[in-house]
């Protein structure tokens, strides 16, 4: 058993910006990352479709509108330092309907606030100019929006870390955590390991983290999977780099999308399926103990309740490939199934509160000796060294 400054939990991009911004901060610092799984970044970090996220959408003067703008630019700055692959090619906000004319311009007038500049807004000749193949009667051109790998650029956040001798110990399932006479104790499966100070950044766990230092949680997380078809080869030039739809506001998904990757493949998705299980990236995914958790939290089924049409036909689209191929003729017209090929998934978590509120937003929790990331959906990869230092200024108060 070893004594540690600062006990990590959750080697996810997250997690590891934190290590990387306290030992920025303090070389001096003795942290251990742990891990459950057997690599790094093996759930939302490594199954996300790889944006750099501009901030365009966030509330002004959000946790999510701050960190996005702040971590883009951190994040441009790292990758230039370490030769992480990446590139700035922008995208297009599409609009398809008069009605979803005003919720674009609101958008619009959002990145204007978050301190977006040469945002443009499009006429359907201009779109043509951008995107070939899409069809749109308005749209949104946002330069700043790019493409890479967050698994590599949480490869290169971990080999920094280990040049400061930060620790990071693998298959290492923590089961409690306790604050105990000016120390933070925690168990794993195999061990226990003492800290003056945890930091969990456990995404699709972190409620169940949260919960045991925080016995009356209010929040629980909801999984969402994730499904993408991807363009086959002879139609990658349908799309050029990336095609958004305008947003339903009362939801917390961005709607499916075309997205070329870094490898320059194109996925075309995600759409937003219930999971029956936190970590389950496939229809058939089941855990008893997951699936309980989540139909037996009341802010769950109020929002079931409100948005059950929604529901139901994202569940169709996932078994109906005519279905999903419809939603992306929308923003494609030209698009047929002929032209895709099955895809990866990806779970979001998404934290709900019990009288229904879905979080939009980031979400901590502080105690002494702890600190929880209890909800860090997108734009947190992009984000991720903004949250890291915020992460950071929060630990060296309580160590000091």
């Amino acid at each position: 058993m070893k004594n540690y400054d600062i006990i990590i939990i959750g080697a996810g991009i997250v997690g590891l910006a934190t290590a990387l911004k306290l030992l920025e901060k303090d070389s001096s610092l003795k942290i251990l990352i742990l891990e459950k799984e057997n690599e790094i970044a093996k759930h939302q970090t490594g199954n996300n479709s790889g944006v750099i996220h501009s901030g365009i959408y966030y509330k002004p003067g959000s946790l999510k509108a701050k960190n996005c703008k702040q971590g883009y630019d951190l994040l441009i700055n790292f990758c230039n330092e370490q030769n992480v692959k990446y590139e700035i090619c922008g995208k297009i906000i599409l609009a398809t309907s008069e009605k979803e004319i005003p919720i674009m311009h609101n958008i619009y007038e959002r990145g204007i606030q978050n301190g977006l500049t040469d945002l443009k807004l499009l006429n359907e000749n201009e779109i043509n100019e951008i995107e070939p193949y899409a069809k749109g009667i308005s749209a949104i051109y946002v330069p700043q929006t790019g493409i890479i790998d967050y698994k590599e650029v949480s490869n290169k956040y971990l080999s920094v870390i280990k040049k400061y001798n930060g620790e990071i110990l693998f298959n290492e399932e923590v089961i409690d955590l306790k604050i105990e006479n000016g120390l933070s104790k925690v168990f794993t499966k195999k061990n226990k390991y003492i800290s003056k100070l945890v930091v969990t950044c456990s995404g699709l766990q972190s409620d169940r983290l949260a919960k045991l230092t925080h016995k009356k949680l209010n929040y629980r997380l909801i999984p969402f999977r994730g499904e993408y078809y991807k363009l086959k080869k002879d139609s990658y030039h349908l799309v050029k780099n990336l095609i958004y739809p305008v947003p339903d506001p009362s939801f917390p998904f961005l709607g499916v999308h075309f997205t070329r990757m870094i490898d320059n493949c194109v996925e075309c998705g995600p759409n937003a399926v219930l999971s029956f299980k936190r970590e389950g990236y496939s229809k058939s995914s089941f855990s008893f103990r997951d699936t309980y958790d989540t139909f037996s939290w009341k802010g769950f089924r109020i929002v079931m309740k409100k948005h059950w049409k929604t529901g139901l036909g994202e569940f169709y689209r996932s078994y109906n490939k005519n279905a999903f191929v419809g939603a992306l003729k929308k923003l494609v017209p030209v698009i047929e199934k002929d032209n895709l090929t099955k895809g990866g998934a990806g779970i979001r978590a998404q934290a709900c509160l019990i009288d229904g509120t879905l979080i939009d937003d980031f979400l901590f929790l502080e105690d002494k000796g702890v600190i929880h990331v209890c909800n860090a959906p997108s734009p947190a990869a992009t984000a991720s060294l903004s949250i890291g230092q915020t992460i950071s200024e929060k630990v060296f108060a309580q160590l000091n």
